[in-house]
């Protein structure tokens, strides 16, 4: 059999599922750290419930894959876990899912372990979403959940500080309201609503302008350039307010 004809008939075993996200559709992707809390709490022994060196790790991490080629508007990170809001006209590898989930996935892990100097990976996901009212109550829900995870977490290794084992502390755990947890940390002196707001709220990465002083490099005069960098937002808004604040991403449009 000839090459091209074999190359022909082999492919379609490739691309026989090769499902696309239909245009119009809201591409987000979550990125979630395979094995983390092995790697974070054993191997490497970061501070708990949570180490600003780690969230930093997060943020480059996060970074990057909002800079290698996809078209994101918006990013946002929290725990061992990645969002990226897709411009809405992004076309990168024909929207298919195969692709932006390995490649996603494939980035971010090799950012992070470069970083960390240890291997590191990552699952991809993707979520189509039909409107803007499904993209706010998508990162709604994962700003909830880093509240939620924050509060147990705290709750959690304070518990591991007092003798508790990792079974006894989870046990504990089951069935306490919100409240109580609070109260769990405030009879140690510990108010949560105090604690710093990324813990809680997670970090936001967007897009912005600033203006950068260069020379025109045909008549040497100096002018100001305008170029792109991403902002770092660690005072996320709460409730209707971040909604509000993730629906002006979506008025936003990635170079």
């Amino acid at each position: 059999m000839k090459f091209d004809d074999l190359d022909q008939m082999m492919r379609q075993y490739e691309t026989a599922h090769d499902h696309r996200v239909l245009p119009g559709i809201f591409i987000v992707a979550r990125l979630d750290g395979r094995n983390f809390t092995r790697l974070t709490k054993e191997v490497h022994e970061f501070e708990r419930p949570f180490d600003e060196r780690f969230r930093d790790l997060m943020l480059q991490t996060a970074e990057h894959v909002m800079s290698c080629g996809f078209r994101v508007t918006y990013g946002y990170t929290q725990s061992d876990e990645i969002s990226l809001l897709f411009d809405r006209e992004d076309s990168t590898f024909g929207r298919k899912l195969r692709k932006l989930n390995s490649v996603l996935a494939g980035e971010a892990s090799a950012r992070f372990s470069l970083l960390l100097g240890d291997h590191a990976s990552f699952d991809c996901r993707i979520s189509q979403l039909p409107d803007e009212r499904r993209v706010c109550d998508y990162f709604r829900w994962r700003h909830e959940d880093a509240h939620r995870n924050a509060l147990n977490a705290h709750c959690y290794w304070l518990l591991r500080t007092k003798g508790k084992s990792a079974a006894e502390a989870t046990q504990f755990l089951v069935g306490k309201s919100v409240a109580d947890k609070n109260e769990l940390l405030f009879q140690e002196g510990i108010n949560f609503n105090d604690l710093p707001t990324w813990q809680k709220r997670g970090v936001g990465l967007l897009w912005e302008q600033y203006e950068k002083p260069s020379e025109n490099p045909k008549t040497g005069e100096r002018v100001v350039a305008l170029r792109r960098r991403i902002r770092r937002e660690f005072e996320l808004p709460m409730k209707d307010e971040y909604d509000t604040f993730i629906a002006a991403r979506l008025g936003e449009r990635a170079s």
